[in-house]
């Protein structure tokens, strides 16, 4: 998924088995038969709107006591994570369980912590997270997908520039600046699960 040279150019933190494969077929296959809705984004109004032109997947709902299994193994993680980026935490918002079907993406963009929105959500994220609940392959497997590559890039002046596109790995988590630029390409076979969320 990500070599250690990658993780310190892009300045990454990953934990390869956050979620052991068990829980992550657990979690899919009660995401399968949850309540969803589109996902929205965010720019115009704190409470997001639908821009199917700019991401295109379906957010899940599922128990309360899979959010809350989420937040606590994150909250476990919190302090680990703030020291890997020199900062401290606090908070962590909200986890989406989201479900990309085939042509589904999330164009490239930044979280938050840029100042460029002036939204209360975008100024209180300081980290990103993304659980990746099954895996991605080129060739058709049992529970992966193709396509949907996370993808990394970095053009701020005074840092090392580049992309670094990942494949996802089951039950791996990935942590990173939430004003980092980043995409989800489109989705080209199968279901892409994962989980994400915020520390601020």
């Amino acid at each position: 998924m990500i070599t250690p040279e990658a993780a310190a150019q892009f300045n990454l933190y990953l934990v390869k088995s956050f979620f052991d494969v068990s829980t992550c077929r657990q979690i899919i296959a009660e995401l399968s038969r949850s309540p969803i809705a589109r996902a929205t984004t965010y720019g115009r109004s704190e409470s997001g709107h639908v821009d199917e032109t700019v991401r295109r997947t379906t957010q899940v709902k599922p128990s309360t006591e899979t959010v809350e299994l989420v937040k606590k193994r994150l909250s476990d993680r919190r302090e680990e994570i703030g020291a890997h980026f020199g900062i401290s935490l606090s908070n962590i918002e909200e986890p989406q369980f989201l479900r990309y079907c085939v042509g589904d993406f999330f164009v490239a963009h930044q979280d938050g912590n840029t100042g460029l929105l002036r939204l209360d959500r975008e100024q209180s994220r300081k980290i990103s997270l993304i659980i990746f609940l099954n895996p991605q392959s080129e060739a058709p497997e049992a529970e992966a997908y193709g396509g949907g590559s996370l993808v990394i890039s970095e053009w701020r002046p005074g840092r090392t520039s580049g992309e670094l596109r990942l494949s996802a790995e089951t039950g791996a988590l990935l942590a990173f600046t939430s004003d980092t630029t980043h995409e989800v390409v489109p989705v080209t076979r199968g279901e892409r699960y994962s989980i994400v969320s915020w520390y601020g």
